[in-house]
């Protein structure tokens, strides 16, 4: 399945959001390898959370590589890649926050990069889907703590 550029996301737990989830609709992304959405609705009590706009956007892009790679030639002597490319996927959020009363919405973000040795897709796939486990795992159960951080200065 592609990734999904509109519908209904499950927001993570956050310190002072209840319930929070983000309905997406389709938009026109910065390139033409990616996907993007924005936020034009949501549920739960978010006080305080504005929906996308030119000046405060809240959207989600993801992009893949302009030209996937593979894997290179084995060398006749080790039976080893001489070289592995590596293609990167990227997912990008953003959203408008303003710094402080009277000022212009500045944007948040957060970055995604997935870097994948061309070849391991066919050969060990499972070992990709268990480093995505793990680490969409890991932001997922600690996503609060992750907020508290981020907005505290503090791990």
């Amino acid at each position: 399945m592609a990734l999904p550029n509109s519908g209904t996301i499950t927001g993570a737990p956050q310190t002072g959001l209840t319930t929070p989830a983000y309905v997406m609709s389709a938009d026109t992304p910065p390139g033409v390898t990616g996907k993007q959405g924005v936020i034009l609705s949501l549920t739960g009590t978010q006080t305080g959370v504005s929906l996308h706009s030119v000046s405060d956007p809240f959207s989600l892009s993801a992009f893949k590589p302009a030209q996937l790679k593979t894997l290179s030639v084995q060398s006749a002597v080790t039976g080893i890649a001489t070289t592995v490319p590596v293609n990167r996927y990227k997912i990008i959020g953003r959203k408008g926050a303003i710094p402080l009363a009277n000022n212009p919405y500045k944007v948040a973000m957060c970055k995604l990069e997935i870097d994948v040795p061309a070849g391991t897709d066919a050969y060990s796939p499972a070992e990709i889907r268990a480093l995505l486990s793990m680490f969409i795992g890991y932001l997922w159960a600690n996503s609060s703590a992750i907020g508290d951080s981020v907005v505290s200065g503090t791990i």
